[in-house]
């Protein structure tokens, strides 16, 4: 064995010698001792979509009773550019009260996700997601996620383009492994599995995870410079011209490692909307052939570029293009949040945002919140679109339904934001505790409680209308984009987060670490007199993220290098 093959991660070998990411997947799924798979099949599982986990409230009581932990597994839904049908709507709901915990969770990806899935159900479950044309392959692993796609409420024909082009991508990108159709849909199997073949991941797949988003100026709902691999479209004369492209943007992080860091990717030139597909897949070539496979802390593509330099990564690019992409052309994003309430598009449909705190979908005491979107769905005459923010769109109502519509609206008392602070609207949390194996603290549990005191703050202070991005994570891997945040919090410990000031309203700038490892009540005592001082001192349409930087509470953070400067 060759010295560099001997550096490499134990998930490099374990995806090397998968055959195609069959490992022993098959056997766990039919070992009857145990609700676990085997530990080299938990990374494998991740390919097909699903995540091994526990529910970490019950761990150290199951371990006192010497059982083992409540093994569960979360399932994670691809939905191209975040539309689905009516129809997979009502199976989505479906599948949530029959194998998961009775809640759906509408995640940052524009995807759907079940939790609390017992082993013996994950077959038939993903079976029954496929059944409704969905899938799950490559919604989790190390090779290219959903593909992101703004919502875009307005600009209905230009959104219509821009959606195709996300597909299209996202099919071109597909692992071609029949190894998903075997093992979950009963598919006949290949005589040899080293027949099967991977042309643009190769046998090992990608060092790390891979992630595109599209953006429709002047929404940057999906926090394009947060991707591997951003498209700006450019729209001229009321035209779809094609699309600027950004590279390296990435949010995960590891506490007390300042080799790794957030970064927003950067924009390096412009092509045509038929050449979106051959850049997708020539970026991720780059990324398959220079990513560090040592170092899966340093394996995302922002590391490549930053270890080589952007002029390196461009030159690159254009070798395996054969061409050179055009020079960028100018844009603005204005907003990174939704926009909630109805707004007809040019098409003279309606579209209707709805918020939902959390991205998560259930019944409450007194908000019938996931039967009042079920019965929408039984009489919706168009789709939904979750959005990057963990919303939902009941997107391309016509005008005879619109008044059906609004009904349900009212009798399930649906919210589309407005009787919330504004602050809530942009707030984003990440699964966390109890799940999520790699949480520190609270995130989804804690952050609308948190927002309850930070509200009076507003209050007082005469802000409650007043748009701020306030983002929640468990731990610094970044999934809910806190780094994204003008006020981010990053789970340290129990009850204690870093906090961070100075992201850009619009998603273009990073915030910086303001205070460490501080609890509630230092985070109160923090926020207050900030908030106080952002409601006198402001400037005129000033954003409190670049007001915390002018005032010198933080300093500006041009890219992931300034991070930890």
């Amino acid at each position: 064995m060759s010295d560099k093959k001997q550096r490499l991660t134990p998930v490099e070998h374990i995806k090397n010698d998968s055959r195609y990411l069959r490992g022993s997947i098959v056997e766990s799924l039919n070992n009857s001792v145990t609700g676990s798979v085997a530990p080299e099949d938990t990374h494998l599982l991740k390919f097909h979509g699903t995540y091994q986990q526990d529910d970490r409230d019950l761990r150290n009581e199951r371990e006192k009773q010497k059982l083992e932990p409540a093994f569960e597994f979360m399932i994670r839904v691809r939905v191209p550019g975040g539309i689905a049908t009516p129809e997979q709507w009502l199976e989505m709901d479906r599948l949530a009260h029959q194998y998961a915990n009775g809640t759906l969770r509408l995640t940052t990806r524009q995807a759907f996700q079940f939790h609390g899935i017992l082993k013996w159900n994950l077959k038939q479950t993903i079976k029954e997601i496929n059944d409704s044309l969905l899938d799950t392959i490559a919604a989790c692993g190390d090779v290219n996620r959903n593909v992101m796609c703004s919502p875009n409420f307005n600009q209905s024909e230009i959104h219509q383009e821009a959606y195709e082009w996300s597909k299209k991508i996202s099919d071109h990108l597909t692992p071609q492994t029949t190894a998903y159709h075997e093992i979950w849909l009963d598919k006949e199997k290949v005589a040899d599995s080293r027949d099967d073949e991977e042309p643009i991941y190769g046998k090992s797949y990608l060092p790390r995870k891979f992630k595109i988003g599209m953006a429709i100026p002047p929404a940057n709902d999906v926090d394009v410079f947060s991707q591997d691999l951003g498209y700006i479209a450019i729209v001229e004369d009321g035209k779809l011209q094609g699309f600027n492209i950004a590279v390296g943007g990435g949010m995960g992080m590891t506490h007390g490692d300042t080799a790794t860091y957030p970064n927003l990717g950067y924009v390096i030139g412009f092509c045509k909307p038929e050449q979106t597909v051959e850049v997708a897949e020539h970026v991720v070539k780059v990324q398959r052939d220079f990513g560090d496979r040592t170092n899966r802390k340093h394996a995302r593509l922002k590391y490549t570029i930053n270890d080589r330099g952007v002029a390196w990564f461009k030159a690159e690019l254009h070798e395996r293009l054969g061409w050179e992409l055009e020079e960028k052309r100018p844009y603005q994003f204005e907003f990174a949040g939704d926009r909630y309430g109805w707004i007809q598009g040019t098409n003279d449909k309606w579209n209707l945002t709805l918020f939902i705190q959390n991205g998560r979908i259930r019944d409450y005491k007194g908000y019938l919140l996931m039967t009042g979107l079920r019965e929408i769905a039984k009489i919706h005459d168009g789709d939904f679109r979750l959005t990057g923010n963990q919303n939902v769109m009941v997107g391309n109502v016509s005008d005879e339904n619109k008044p059906r519509v609004e009904a349900i609206v009212k009798e399930y008392n649906l919210t589309d934001g407005k009787h919330t602070s504004a602050l809530r609207r942009n707030s984003i949390a990440c699964v966390a505790l109890p799940t999520c194996g790699l949480a520190m603290a609270e995130a989804e549990r804690y952050l609308p409680d948190l927002l309850d005191k930070v509200e009076v703050i507003l209050d007082e202070v005469g802000l409650k209308d007043g748009d701020i991005v306030i983002r929640m994570t468990g731990c610094p891997n970044g999934c809910g984009r806190p780094y994204l945040g003008e006020i981010g919090f990053v789970g340290k410990a129990p009850g204690k987060y870093n906090m961070y000031l100075g992201a850009g309203f619009a998603g273009e700038r990073l915030n910086k670490l303001y205070k460490e490892n501080i609890d509630e009540e230092e985070i109160l005592e923090s926020l207050k007199p900030l908030l106080q001082q952002y409601a006198t001192d402001r400037e005129e349409g000033e954003r409190f993220g670049m007001f915390a930087i002018r005032k010198g509470y933080v300093k500006y953070v041009n890219n992931g290098l300034d991070f930890h400067a």
